[in-house]
């Protein structure tokens, strides 16, 4: 390596010999899994976890759609949405049923039960997250919300991009 390399990643922060308080990546991990193990201890009483929670807001966000759907919009692979659907229904929080233009699809459906568990534990989300920012103001917590809204879903030419990319290999 020459002396006038860079060990900066201009995205990322500092690629290599920097510890990993440096790192991008293993912060995003670590406030996410501090939020969510405050989240998991906020919803005990209700016998539900933040990946089911977080799957049954879906659903009740966006009824009717299907599992892939499901998938999708919460980050989960299909064999995770599988498990968390199955559990979901076995608790009676939501049904399927059959897709009238597919009959290989079921629309997945918040049962009354499903909607008054989500009601009680928005509060339960809520407190959870002020807990796991407490250290942040509200302007502070808005942009935080923008530049991960910008992660998440990034503009359709990126999207576009990414799939060409794929697409080479």
């Amino acid at each position: 390596m020459h002396e006038s390399e860079d060990l900066t990643h201009p995205r990322s922060g500092p690629a290599s010999g920097a510890g990993l308080d440096d790192s991008i990546g293993f912060l995003l991990g670590a406030a996410y899994r501090k939020v969510s193990l405050t989240l998991l201890q906020q919803l005990r009483d209700w016998d539900i976890t933040p990946e089911q929670w977080s799957m049954l807001a879906r659903i009740c966000e966006r009824g009717g759609r299907i599992q892939r759907e499901l998938g999708e919009l919460t980050g989960k692979d299909k064999p995770t949405t599988t498990r968390i659907l199955e559990l979901l229904e076995a608790k009676g929080l939501i049904v399927k049923q059959p897709d009238p233009k597919d009959r290989r699809s079921q629309r997945i459906h918040a049962t009354a039960q499903g909607e008054r568990l989500l009601a009680e534990t928005r509060p339960v989300e809520r407190k959870a997250l002020d807990i796991g920012l407490r250290a942040l103001t509200e302007e502070d917590r808005a942009q935080l919300r923008q530049l991960l809204q910008r992660i998440v879903q990034p503009p359709a030419s990126s999207l576009a991009e990414a799939q060409e990319e794929a697409d080479e290999r």
